[in-house]
């Protein structure tokens, strides 16, 4: 698949882009990338201070405009909150990333910590998607990028929350694709095995069938995919898991991504 030059990425998707979960990792590397590309940047996350780290870092390499927003993405009233963040400006591509872990038994988890979970994983995304399916498709042009996950694409034992909304944010994703794409719309669900951030630093990925990817490939796949495919699965051989799992039972996946994870956390199901 050949990379579509920065010029007609930034004339389809520009002149801004809003992402969100901006201050590291993968969020992080989207903003770089996009600012490569071309594209001014709202930055969205939690934390000032990292956010601020990114903006410096991109306006510097790449000359673009940056704005930042602290806001968490569990807000009630998210959607008053990224309007006030975006302001006048003209937004092409979202990109949701922000996402938020939660492992280990459901027994031992706080319903808090869950409905917290659903609202940065399922909930924002589909704040995000309402408000700029309407913005996009009134543009003529633009595009969303979904973080979604291989956790996905079957039931996830010990993450459970997080399986089940992340398989919410794949299927909303692909519907989307489906019906903007009359309005010039692409959307795009990205759905990566483990990648080497902090989220998943505390992890004995030792049990996974394949280590970790780095977050720039992740990205530069999605970025290249965006117009061309409803969702993907980046990395080859990550890919090749994904389309062997999708060949067998699901309860077979679900019991196997059980034992993973049950290793990856030192947990067992008693």
């Amino acid at each position: 698949m050949s990379r579509a030059p920065a010029e007609s990425f930034a004339a389809r998707y520009g002149p801004a882009a809003l992402v969100t979960g901006a201050s590291t990792g993968i969020g992080a590397e989207f903003a770089r990338q996009l600012a490569a590309r071309g594209l001014d940047l709202v930055l969205v996350a939690r934390r000032l201070d990292r956010l601020e780290e990114v903006a410096s870092e991109v306006r510097a390499a790449h000359g673009v405009a940056v704005h930042v927003a602290a806001l968490d993405l569990a807000a009630p009233d998210l959607r008053d909150r990224i309007a006030t963040a975006i302001g006048d400006l003209d937004v092409g591509l979202v990109v949701s990333n922000a996402g938020r872990y939660g492992f280990g038994r459901f027994l031992d988890a706080r319903l808090e910590d869950e409905l917290d979970g659903l609202d940065v994983n399922a909930r924002a995304p589909l704040v995000l998607a309402h408000e700029f399916a309407r913005r996009l498709s009134a543009r003529g042009r633009g595009g969303m990028i979904f973080l979604s996950s291989s956790s996905a694409y079957q039931g996830t034992p010990f993450a459970a929350g997080y399986g089940a909304a992340k398989a919410h944010t794949l299927t909303l994703a692909e519907a989307l694709a489906f019906e903007l794409a009359p309005w010039g719309v692409d959307v795009l669900a990205v759905c990566p095995g483990p990648v080497a951030t902090e989220g998943t630093a505390g992890m004995d990925t030792s049990s996974f069938p394949i280590g970790p990817m780095q977050a720039p490939p992740v990205v530069r796949a999605a970025l290249d995919a965006l117009g061309r495919r409803s969702s993907i699965v980046p990395g080859l051989p990550n890919a090749f898991v994904a389309t062997l799992g999708k060949l067998l039972p699901r309860s077979l996946n679900t019991r196997l991504m059980g034992a993973i994870f049950a290793r990856a956390f030192h947990l067992t199901r008693r």
